[in-house]
């Protein structure tokens, strides 16, 4: 066993476990931490396939914004997530359903090499060979051309999701003060300004 092939099982056996104590943790912290280490074992893999940006931009984008950004959410939200956590079970036939549909989909896919043996060479032809064109430029191409609307409905549907999330999120809490701009927007002299008069020698 080589050294490459080493590094590759170490990377892959800690990414799948920590993957799993992302969802068995008890802590909702704690599931964000094993997620950061998901992400970096996921980064590893990246670099021994060569895919140096792929890895640069999981550490960058996941890791330094996404995973610690959920980490500040969980922690300073103080969510109650036993009451979250009281009607799961009603969902859980339909968790069982997508799990299983998401199963088969897997076995389908590693066993395509069965189905179609030709398709094994298509993924690598999209990309030239790294003496040619450097990793980052070959995926810029492949993004910004060949995949250009892909990536732009990606982008609105994460747009969608975001907006989703906020909406969702949002509770209104009384005592409060918030802006109202047709408040302010109707807003006149009479209203704006209070006139009191003070007679000499008192306070106001």
């Amino acid at each position: 066993m080589g050294l490459q092939a080493l590094f590759f099982y170490l990377f892959a056996f800690v990414a799948v476990a920590s993957a799993f104590m992302v969802i068995a943790a008890r802590n909702p912290v704690h599931s964000v931490l094993f997620l950061i280490l998901t992400f970096f074992n996921a980064a590893g893999l990246f670099l021994l396939t060569g895919a140096e940006f792929l890895a640069m931009i999981l550490l960058v984008v996941y890791i330094g914004a996404v995973a610690v950004l959920f980490l500040f959410v969980v922690m300073m939200l103080d969510v109650d997530f036993a009451e979250m956590k009281a009607g799961a079970l009603e969902y859980a036939p339909i968790g069982a359903l997508i799990g299983i549909i998401l199963v088969v989909e897997l076995i389908v896919v590693l066993a395509g090499n069965s189905f179609h043996p030709a398709a094994a060479g298509t993924g690598a032809s999209l990309i030239p060979p790294v003496t040619e064109r450097t990793n980052t430029a070959a995926l810029g191409d492949v993004l910004y051309t060949d995949f250009i609307f892909y990536f732009q409905i990606a982008g609105l549907v994460l747009l969608v999701a975001m907006i989703g999330a906020i909406v969702l999120t949002l509770r209104h809490r009384e005592n409060i003060k918030r802006q109202d701009i047709s408040r302010q927007v109707a807003r006149t002299p009479e209203t704006a300004v209070k006139v009191v008069k003070v007679k000499p020698g008192q306070g106001i």
